[in-house]
């Protein structure tokens, strides 16, 4: 497992061609009190950089990006019951989608734990 960052502060954990997504912690806590996750279905073929999710707070819609360009292989159903969950485990039973990555070169570009504690340190 490889755990990766972006500036817009979504994560990735790899595992061989399959990647879980979600948002980062602090991410969720500038959100505030999140109310509605829409993610996409699994079969979507997602690009990087490009819309993938929406997620809804008392204070804001905002979109999700993918990481990398693949194709979603599953939904977290979790969040339909309970979009909180982004809230109480933002990088944990609060992802947004598995997918199968398309070109794995695309992780050169993200961020490792280190260096995105850099980035949100300086925020």
């Amino acid at each position: 497992m490889t755990l990766y960052f972006t500036t817009d502060h979504e994560w990735l954990n790899v595992e061989g061609d399959t990647a879980t997504v979600g948002i980062t912690d602090y991410a969720q806590g500038q959100l505030g009190d999140v109310v509605f996750v829409e993610v996409p279905a699994p079969g979507t073929v997602v690009a990087k950089g490009k819309e993938a999710a929406v997620v809804e707070s008392v204070k804001a819609a905002s979109d999700v990006y993918s990481p990398v360009s693949g194709t979603v292989t599953e939904a977290n159903a979790a969040l339909e019951a309970d979009p909180a969950l982004v809230n109480t485990a933002a990088e944990g039973d609060g992802w947004f989608f598995k997918l199968t990555l398309s070109d794995k070169t695309e992780l050169d570009g993200l961020m490792d734990v280190a260096a995105y504690r850099a980035l949100v340190a300086a925020l």
